[in-house]
């Protein structure tokens, strides 16, 4: 009975804590959000569509917010919004580990909502909106309903220790680590400097789609990604890039799978530039890919590299 008592007094002591912190979105897709600072909401880029969206606290108290700074591969985005009375988050001073144990603090139009779980497992990874994966999360089984993206992963002192993202299947769900790294990205966007990482503009296949196809045409299997589409007015486009090319090297780096071309991808400056050799038909050649910078608004669309 002593470790209910425990474990009792600790949901009500989180929930008091961080309830006030945690919002509710709406006028987008929803999910929720946290509190991270006077005039600054932390939530999934995933929740985001336009500049604007209507922010329920935990008091009922609406209050408009726009749209700061958005990182779509790294699933974040701040919101500016007047944060009134509610509290900051306080955020842990220690990575969590295996064991610690967790605590999910969400809201919905009923109130706060806390769960209870562990860590399961962490640098864990996951597709992000375009397809870019993400690493170093941390895996734990406190229970999420829909709608609870961007709500607060928080240790039984309260603390933060991650920022709900993913749901991965039979009762495991994810996080995005409450580190320093968190903390800087939130301060860029904060400053309206939103993440815009460079992207070729193609769609690729894996390497075992490419060999079958060179197979059906008499070539010779080569490790590497097909590319199977390429955008109007892409990077890749300019580039000289085709459909039915094959990508084997990206910056000095060997392409094996599609990860691999976000990993080269993920090296070079927004506006700098990237060299890319190719295999087209027999025939191996290396272009030089020129990056401009994109539009900050730019939200989820598919797994374009």
């Amino acid at each position: 009975m002593a470790a209910l008592d425990e474990l009792e007094a600790s949901f009500s002591a989180v929930i008091d804590k961080v309830g006030p912190s945690v919002v509710r979105l709406a006028g987008w897709r929803g999910g929720a959000g946290v509190v991270v600072g006077a005039g600054a909401v932390l939530t999934n880029a995933h929740n985001v569509r336009g500049d604007s969206a209507t922010v329920t606290f935990a008091d009922g108290r609406e209050a408009e917010a726009k749209l700061a700074g958005i990182d779509v591969d790294g699933d974040l985005a701040v919101l500016t919004v007047d944060t009134g009375s509610a509290p900051a988050v306080t955020w842990s001073d220690r990575p969590a580990s295996i064991g610690t144990a967790a605590f999910a603090v969400t809201t919905s139009g009923s109130g706060t909502r806390a769960t209870f779980g562990f860590v399961s497992s962490v640098a864990r990874s996951f597709r992000g909106p375009r397809g870019r994966r993400i690493s170093g999360s941390i895996e734990h089984t406190a229970p999420l309903a829909p709608g609870s993206s961007g709500s607060a992963l928080v240790d039984r002192g309260g603390r933060l220790i991650g920022l709900n993202t993913n749901r991965v299947g039979s009762g495991f769900y994810l996080a995005l680590p409450a580190d320093e790294a968190l903390k800087n990205r939130i301060a860029a966007l904060q400053r309206g400097e939103s993440t815009d990482r460079p992207r070729l503009g193609v769609g690729i296949a894996p390497s075992w789609v490419a060999n079958r196809m060179r197979r059906a045409v008499g070539l010779q299997e080569r490790e590497g990604v097909l590319v199977r589409e390429v955008e109007d007015g892409s990077p890749a486009e300019r580039a000289g890039i085709h459909e039915g090319d094959l990508i084997i090297e990206a910056g000095g780096r060997a392409i094996v799978e599609p990860d691999d071309v976000y990993e080269a991808l993920g090296t070079v400056a927004p506006t700098g530039t990237l060299q890319v050799k190719l295999v087209r038909g027999a025939e191996e050649l290396t272009v030089q890919v020129s990056f401009s910078a994109q539009a900050s608004s730019d939200t989820a669309s598919g797994p374009i590299h």
